[in-house]
């Protein structure tokens, strides 16, 4: 504490004493403060505003650019060769083989599932089927398919941990 004063407190007052030795001095005074950019020094038309900017160097750097149709009105000739052009309709997606499987069975070959698997080997064995099989991580036209196995391979392994507690 500073003449009983919490340290706190003095920072406080001295920020106090600058904020009023700021207000009192003239704004003259204060000129060569750069208060940041307002809201800019081209008006949205691309022309300098009638403030006086000088905004030249901005400007002659501007005939490098390349024109563009949106910016002045010139057609793109790449842009209007390509879509002149008709492209072939995308081939359908393939379903993957793994996909056609439907069967109990054949899930559960896919499954691997054993009578040794414990609880961790059967959560593990669920993970890595949801990787291949989860309808989020195969195209739309086959998420028929990736749901149907989902559900079976989860019914198969929710029975293997349901008959372990019961062994």
């Amino acid at each position: 504490m500073l003449l009983g004063q919490s340290i706190f407190q003095s920072v406080l007052s001295r920020l106090k004493e600058e904020e009023k030795d700021d207000e009192e001095t003239s704004p003259e005074a204060t000129e060569y403060r750069i208060r940041g950019l307002g809201a800019g020094f081209i008006t949205p038309d691309g022309r300098p505003e009638a403030t006086g900017a000088d905004a030249g160097t901005y400007f002659d750097y501007l005939a490098d650019w390349p024109a563009r149709e949106q910016d002045v009105g010139i057609p793109d000739t790449e842009a209007s060769t390509t879509a002149e052009i008709p492209q072939p309709p995308p081939e359908p997606p393939v379903m993957p083989a793994h996909l056609e499987r439907l069967t109990e069975r054949e899930i559960a070959e896919d499954l691997g599932l054993s009578a040794k698997d414990n609880e961790a080997m059967l959560a593990e064995k669920r993970r890595q089927f949801a990787k291949l099989n989860h309808p989020d991580r195969v195209e739309p036209h086959f998420r028929d398919n990736a749901t149907v196995r989902m559900k079976t391979a989860n019914l198969l392994i929710d029975r293997a941990i349901s008959s372990l507690h019961w062994r």
